[in-house]
């Protein structure tokens, strides 16, 4: 997510885990066996799922484990959870780096002189930022004053290939300040949930694992497009500029959101809506 402060940039990722689906019986063995090692208290909400939101001043085998007796790290921690990095570009860039093969394989494996340790780390990142180190490229008021070159050096801590991992690209845009908020007329968090645990039911029945966790034989198994749809989709690809990488989880973002209105053909509107999440944070 990016957007100036105050937005709600962390409130919303603060409550992602409410919206998750609980932890089945498995997945909460997992998650108490990782506590109990790392010698943690209980979930304080079990069995919802794990949040962990580590300050940007975390060290590498503080994010990632380590230590000369090998512990878990924040993202063995959130397996199965969600990681919340607040002030991404904060970060030192070594130790966000390190988040790319956990990205990728679900876990992370400390290598010591006599041995390797393997520790589980299947999480959901979750990432905020300014759009500028102050915070105000674009506000109305043009109270920004941040350089061209300081606004390049601030986002270029952030590589490529770790952006390219990200699913959603989101801006958080400011809003009107109102002391006094009518309820909206959206749905709850009771039924936001009720609506994900029901796409994700239906994705475990079809293909047995969610949809983030698809291989290339099931992306092209469960993920089939009509020829004009996928035609189309390669253009767009080509003319934003994604990698393979990208567009395939452009393909799963497609899939889910087929999932969520309960329908099995992937259409055009699903493909052009996860398109739009691929916006670049740094555009």
């Amino acid at each position: 997510m990016t957007g100036p402060p105050g937005t709600g940039k962390t409130l919303l990722a603060s409550r992602l885990p409410g919206l998750l689906p609980p932890l089945d019986e498995q997945e909460a063995l997992e998650v108490a066996a990782i506590h109990s090692v790392a010698s943690h208290t209980p979930l304080d909400a079990w069995p919802q799922r794990p949040f962990r939101n580590p300050h940007h001043s975390a060290s590498g085998p503080a994010l990632v484990g380590g230590g000369s007796r090998p512990q878990p790290g924040e993202i063995t921690l959130a397996h199965q959870g969600v990681l919340f990095l607040d002030e991404l570009p904060e970060f030192d860039r070594k130790v966000l780096e390190v988040l790319r093969e956990p990205l990728e394989s679900g876990q992370i494996v400390i290598a010591r002189a006599r041995d390797k340790v393997r520790f589980p780390a299947r999480f959901q990142l979750v990432a905020a930022m300014n759009p500028c180190p102050c915070g105000f490229l674009g506000d109305p008021s043009g109270r920004c004053r941040c350089s061209t070159e300081q606004i390049q050096r601030y986002r270029g801590k952030l590589s490529g290939p770790l952006l390219d991992r990200i699913d959603l690209h989101v801006t958080v845009a400011r809003e009107a300040t109102a002391l006094h908020v009518l309820p909206s007329e959206g749905a709850d968090t009771a039924t936001g949930a009720a609506l994900v645990a029901r796409a994700r039911q239906r994705q475990v029945q079809r293909q047995g694992v969610a949809n983030a966790f698809l291989d290339l034989p099931g992306l092209r198994q469960h993920c089939g497009l009509h020829a004009a749809d996928q035609d189309w989709l390669e253009s767009a690809c080509e003319r934003l500029g994604l990698s393979l990488r990208a567009a395939h989880r452009v393909l799963k973002v497609a899939r889910t959101l087929a999932d969520l209105e309960e329908v099995e053909q992937i259409a055009r509107s699903h493909l052009a809506e996860a398109l739009q999440y691929r916006g670049h944070p740094q555009s």
